[in-house]
């Protein structure tokens, strides 16, 4: 096994990393591909690949960041939705060799791909993913909403007409090219960040420029993607977001709130996934944590993984100490309604407050 900064791969080590995905039964998701580890690379100066040889070629890869005391994470922990190690199906590493081999004392993981059969054993919770299948097309993607719910479809399509007349001609263009269309995202994102008293993502300096950089990837396996609802030649919606040949990584979804009544952002993701369709893209993954468009769009639902895997020592046990307590006080939240309804309340409260 060999540790190298991403940048130091060559190129027949990621085309045999692409070709593992290829052959994985895992959807192509573009934050398991090297090209979102390479731009991670470029901001995340401890950002880092182990490579495993088996038989003369590479036979498996794990991303990763080494923090103090050999404290690890995942690439891109806090941003990247789908996480693990990319390995040929017939390679099953020690895993404490592994983490020694790679001088780490834990390695964190909160989107762990379901079939990670190295890391699930270490899993402390399972969450869900939201999905939306578009595989037979986007208008059997549009009968499912039909026969599911009626209501919502036919709710939000009189709402685009209504920004149409109202507003002005509504227009959507699936990949955005304009770098002030991603500027104008990155200030709806941080305002409602704001708003709903959460963490700013967009204040830490690093999210900044990943995003910028991701913005310009050009890769089969990993093309940034900004989509943008315009009105009457105004931004009113956006998105941007990551895609492979068959998968659409939804990431980070804002809207003006000026034009809140028309549910933009709804309107927003009916076309996405109609402009995916069109492109061969057979599943939009709108990643973990519940929200209620998500309830309204999803066909269904997939597997995530939130823990750590540990050896024995000092690293280990400040990684407890650092992230199981908030772990499970977020759990204990989550898990009774009435109080994660509450936590929501105090929050956006909070928020007005640090805006006034």
């Amino acid at each position: 096994m060999r540790v190298l900064r991403p940048e130091e791969l060559g190129e027949g080590e990621r085309e045999h990393w692409r070709e593992l995905r290829a052959r994985s039964a895992a959807p192509r998701n573009p934050f398991m591909e090297p090209e979102f580890t390479d731009v991670v690379g470029r901001v995340r100066p401890r950002a880092r690949v182990a490579v495993l040889h088996d038989g003369g070629e590479a036979a498996g890869f794990l991303p990763y960041e080494r923090g103090p005391l050999g404290q690890g994470r995942a690439i891109g922990l806090g941003v990247s939705d789908c996480q693990g190690a990319v390995l040929r199906r017939d390679l099953t590493p020690d895993l404490h060799e592994l983490l020694r081999a790679c001088s780490l004392s834990s390695f964190a993981f909160d989107n762990l791909e379901a079939g990670q059969g190295l890391f699930v054993p270490c899993a402390a919770d399972e969450h869900a993913t939201y999905v939306i299948d578009v595989e037979k097309g986007y208008e059997a993607y549009e009968d499912v909403l039909r026969d599911r719910s009626p209501k919502f479809l036919k709710t939000t399509l009189a709402k685009e007409r209504r920004l149409g007349r109202r507003a002005g001609d509504v227009r959507f263009v699936f990949d955005e090219r304009d770098p002030a269309a991603l500027r104008t995202l990155m200030e709806w994102k941080s305002a409602q960040y704001r708003r709903t008293g959460r963490r700013d993502r967009f204040a830490q300096e690093w999210i900044t420029r990943l995003v910028a950089r991701l913005a310009e990837t050009r890769a089969p396996g990993c093309t940034g993607t900004l989509s943008v609802l315009y009105a009457d030649g105004r931004p009113v919606a956006a998105h941007f977001g990551l895609r492979s040949a068959t998968v659409l990584a939804c990431w980070f979804p804002a809207y003006d709130p000026d034009f809140a009544k028309y549910s933009p952002g709804l309107v927003l993701h009916l076309r996405m996934a109609e402009a995916a369709a069109a492109e061969g893209i057979g599943l939009l993954d709108m990643g973990r944590g519940p929200a209620e468009y998500k309830d309204s769009l999803k066909t269904g639902e997939m597997p995530v993984y939130e823990g750590a895997a540990t050896r024995v020592g000092a690293g280990a046990a400040l990684h407890w100490l650092g992230r199981e307590p908030a772990r499970r006080a977020h759990g204990f939240v989550r898990d009774r309604p009435r109080l994660a309804s509450l936590a929501a309340r105090t929050l956006r409260s909070a928020g007005r407050l640090r805006q006034s």
